[in-house]
């Protein structure tokens, strides 16, 4: 590898400080194994260990309000070319001063039936104050926000943003703590170390629209610096949410996976 610039190397060791803080293992759990991923799928990790994580599905802070079903360990899991797209695109962020933070990466089947239980229920809305104030939740799916089959299960979808370097860890969401609207100003709703993208992650709202116009010129510059930064290496992006983007061409574009998030699923493929 040539030599990197000084600063690009600081950049790199602040990003990989970090990323020991946001990737701890989740606490062991009693599932039993499950079906092992095909040879082509890696974590992120292993591609490129300067890119944050934050994997909200193995947490309580998302629209569920639990660990998700499938989510065993804090891993973005994808097909090896689109990680290494987004290897490509990191190289360049560093150098302007940014990183990318995933947030969620393959998502197995059972993660998404997970939602649909979920959404089935209209007793939980636990969580409705901070992800769909405005949406009532029996429309979820049939305004779009929801999906019985997802991108995220054939493996080239990722959802992330941009962390502006030198980043600071986002502070641990304490389940029942009380919540905010995602689209309240950056400093009313809950922290995260992303720029300002007019919206937390997952909010189903119209303003997670990537190019509503009701955005400050700073968020709307963030979505379209982000969008054209991965558009360059071969990502789209999903219009209605400025964090969801699928690598084409894709490996499996016809294929729902259902493996777990678990590095016993990669297993084999090393």
């Amino acid at each position: 590898m040539t030599t990197l610039p000084s600063r690009l190397r600081a950049l790199l060791v602040t990003a990989t400080s970090l990323l020991a803080l946001t990737t701890t293992a989740a606490p062991a759990g009693a599932a039993t194994p499950g079906p092992g991923a095909p040879e082509d799928f890696v974590s992120l990790t292993s591609v490129d260990p300067t890119i944050l994580h934050d994997i909200r599905y193995t947490t309580a802070h998302n629209f569920v309000g639990e660990r998700v079903d499938g989510y065993r360990q804090p891993l973005c899991i994808l097909t090896r070319p689109a990680a290494e797209a987004l290897r490509r695109a990191q190289r360049q962020l560093l150098e302007r001063g940014h990183t990318l933070k995933v947030y969620d990466c393959y998502r197995p089947q059972r993660a998404v039936d997970h939602f649909v239980r979920w959404a089935e229920d209209p007793d939980d809305d636990r969580m409705k104050a901070e992800f769909y104030p405005r949406v009532d939740k029996t429309r979820l799916f049939a305004d779009g926000y929801l999906a019985e089959r997802s991108g995220h299960s054939r493996g080239s979808t990722v959802d992330l943003t941009l962390v502006k370097l030198p980043a600071v860890p986002t502070r641990p969401y304490v389940p029942g703590e009380p919540l905010a609207p995602c689209y309240a100003p950056r400093g009313q709703r809950f922290p995260d170390n992303s720029v300002d993208m007019g919206t937390g992650y997952d909010c189903f709202d119209t303003l997670s629209h990537t190019d509503d116009p009701r955005t400050s010129g700073t968020q709307r510059a963030n979505r379209q610096f982000l969008k054209a930064t991965l558009e360059a290496q071969g990502f789209v992006n999903l219009p209605e949410e400025w964090w969801h983007f699928t690598y084409g061409p894709e490996p499996y574009p016809d294929t729902y996976f259902d493996f777990p998030v678990s590095r016993r699923s990669l297993a084999h493929t090393h």
